[in-house]
């Protein structure tokens, strides 16, 4: 199994922030798909019942892709930008200990 590095972020957004937030995300996913070998996987979530609620899931080939990813000026830009629209961010770095790649 490929170790690589991935981590989860739980963002609970402002009020009435949900819409600006996914176009912000929206925007930045064009580059992660564009312009990111080393991102193995970058999903967002929406949580039912939760409405103000996101959940990304990003897996990476290793730590220098996330570094990588994390320097790229449209995620920069993403960084900035959530601040106007986040209550609060929740992180959790994963380290794989088995499954299924396809």
């Amino acid at each position: 199994m490929h170790s690589g590095f991935g981590l989860v972020v739980r963002f609970t957004l402002r009020e009435g922030a949900n819409d600006a937030f996914d176009a912000l995300t929206a925007k930045t996913l064009e580059g992660v798909r564009a312009a990111e070998p080393g991102t193995a996987l970058y999903l967002t979530h929406r949580v039912p019942d939760e409405p103000s609620v996101r959940v990304f899931y990003e897996l990476y080939e290793d730590r220098a892709a996330f570094e990588a990813h994390e320097a790229q000026p449209y995620v920069q830009h993403f960084l900035r930008e959530r601040e106007r629209y986040v209550a609060r961010t929740e992180v959790t770095l994963l380290s794989a200990i088995d499954g299924k790649v396809q």
